[in-house]
């Protein structure tokens, strides 16, 4: 059960890029401790990524977003396949031209690598999470070919060949949250998270749930496209997982966050 989060703003967006990266890695440090990443764009349109092995806590104070940034992925990994000591495996994971987070399981990976005859971005790799962004960048972020996967799916993706665009989708028993604002659209696993921002930040969001069978492109904080694409109805949790995964980086990044807000207020 990991955590995904991130935002895409317009040029003249008024959030603070690094403030808000730093919140909603807050809001999601209860999902996960085995690693930690993010990953910026700025307006040159070349994705940058940070990642390292434990919590949301060893990477909090490190989060340096560059005031013309439009695009930030983040995530914290509860791992499933893919071990964290393999630097590849953990997020946001990089396949050719496109950068993404997911949080959830897919089943038939390696049936899928094999189908399409594609080569693993880095040979010591296993995790499922590397076939959505393969699929991605083999047909041009066309959401149907989601519709291939087996499992469970919440993610987010960046393509350095479409500088202007983040992509969202959510498939089948992972959630994803909305939230808007002037110049902005913010996401996050829970909106719990997204609560955590209108706190530091001191503004108010428009939230929503994103559907599942759903995938979104967002250019410049508005979303301009919605399409649907067929998720796995067959799916279903064989474990009761609790979604809290790591209450004690909830409580240290909380606490270390209030501070850095209240010194940037």
């Amino acid at each position: 059960m990991c955590g995904i989060a991130g935002y895409s703003l317009s040029p003249d967006s008024a959030v603070e890029r690094t403030l808000a990266a730093q919140a909603l890695l807050a809001g999601i440090a209860e999902r996960g401790a085995d690693a930690v990443g993010y990953a910026s764009r700025g307006a040159g349109g070349e994705v940058s990524v940070t990642k390292l092995r434990g919590g949301a806590s060893a990477l909090l104070d490190e989060i340096a977003v560059e005031p013309d940034a439009r695009h930030v992925l983040i995530h914290v990994r509860d791992f499933t396949k893919g071990h964290p000591e393999i630097t590849a495996n953990n997020h946001p994971i990089r396949h050719g031209s496109v950068v993404g987070i997911h949080n959830g399981v897919i089943a038939n990976d390696d049936e899928l690598f094999e189908k399409y005859g594609i080569a693993r971005a880095e040979p010591e790799m296993t995790v499922d999470s590397e076939i959505i962004f393969a699929l991605m960048e083999m047909h041009r972020n066309d959401p149907r070919a989601l519709g291939e996967l087996r499992g469970a799916l919440a993610t987010a993706w960046l393509d350095e060949r479409d500088p202007s665009r983040l992509f969202l989708a959510r498939g089948t028993a992972r959630p994803l949250w909305l939230g808007r604002v002037a110049g902005g659209v913010l996401f996050a696993s829970t909106r719990r998270a997204l609560a955590v921002v209108e706190a530091a930040l001191q503004v108010r969001l428009r939230t929503e749930k994103v559907s599942e069978g759903r995938a979104l492109e967002i250019v410049d904080g508005r979303i301009t496209r919605e399409r649907r694409f067929r998720r796995d109805r067959r799916y279903r949790d064989e474990s009761s997982l609790p979604p809290v995964r790591a209450p004690q980086e909830a409580v240290s990044c909380l606490q270390r966050l209030a501070m850095i807000a209240a010194a940037a207020a």
